[in-house]
């Protein structure tokens, strides 16, 4: 009589196969729940914000890592009523759920590369400019314009955002004058690619062009490199020698100017090769093309 029981091995194996997959499949549930658990657990912005941008990608990379061995161990259960002994098919689904749990991963490489960082971003954004309250009074807090915040920086802090490693927002409580200064890293996200439209634009190179002097700003150029299409770009900014006196004595209006976190500006030559240029607020952009027009 012909046996059409699958051998022992067989059947452990495709059990152990399916165990697996419930159990890879609930680690990257498990650590789903606990990222966003752990983001709704956090109180302030900031703590979000800082949790967000330093794990966020991670734990999502971790997550895909789970679902893709577990979609291999369900491939690997293909046919398995049709399997009754070890043969060259055994070895031929083996590649197959590899391949395919490789797929699974290799998409979602893609997909948080190029992709989420995007939309990453713009969560970030919305934690990073959201009002704060002053945990004191309870009163509503207002983000201070580039050209305001220096004031309540000491030295170190300004050179450090001179040289735009780290940059500092500076909260204030008009009706008391409390302050709360938050720090974030320079460019943890990358910046929107010009040419392939993909946040994988990083600084890959900074150099002072322009030394600062009592009177004259100098210039920093910033060197860009798209990690996806390798276009290039270089951004001029300026560094500011103003001391904390004047800005105290200057008045500004920031009807105009709350709402602006980034000025973009591109200059197209006649043929065809684009620049880019970034501004922390509307008067360096426009001082900047008023300089470009005066040329």
């Amino acid at each position: 009589m012909e046996n059409i029981h699958s051998s022992p091995f067989l059947e452990g194996w495709h059990s152990a196969m399916l165990i697996s997959a419930i159990v890879m499949f609930l680690a990257g549930v498990l650590v789903f729940l606990f990222h966003h658990g752990k983001i709704a657990s956090l109180k302030t912005f900031k703590e979000k914000y800082d949790f967000a941008s330093r794990r966020e990608i991670k734990n999502y990379e971790l997550v895909f890592i789970f679902l893709g061995l577990g979609a291999a161990m369900l491939i690997n259960r293909y046919g398995m009523d049709s399997l009754k002994e070890m043969g060259v098919w055994f070895f031929v689904r083996l590649f197959i759920s590899i391949a395919g749990g490789t797929l699974v991963g290799y998409i979602a490489f893609l997909i948080l590369e190029y992709y989420y960082p995007s939309k990453l971003d713009k969560k970030l954004k919305k934690w990073r400019y959201a009002p704060r309250i002053n945990p004191k009074t309870g009163n509503t807090m207002r983000l201070l314009a580039e050209h305001e915040e220096d004031v309540h920086l000491d030295a170190g802090m300004k050179a450090e955002e001179d040289v735009f490693s780290i940059d500092y927002d500076v909260w204030i409580d008009e009706k008391t004058d409390d302050v709360i200064i938050e720090k974030y890293q320079g460019h943890l996200q990358g910046l929107k690619c010009g040419n392939c439209g993909f946040f994988t634009l990083r600084v890959v190179r900074e150099e002072i062009t322009k030394q600062p002097t009592l009177n004259t700003p100098g210039e920093l150029i910033k060197h860009y490199e798209c990690s996806y299409c390798q276009s290039v770009r270089h951004t001029a900014f300026n560094i500011s020698t103003m001391e904390a006196s004047d800005y105290k004595k200057a008045k500004h209006n920031n009807k105009a100017e709350k709402d602006v976190v980034l000025v973009k500006v591109e200059i197209r030559s006649a043929s065809g090769s684009s620049k880019f240029f970034e501004f922390g607020d509307l008067v360096q952009a426009q001082k900047f093309l008023t300089t470009i027009d005066d040329k």
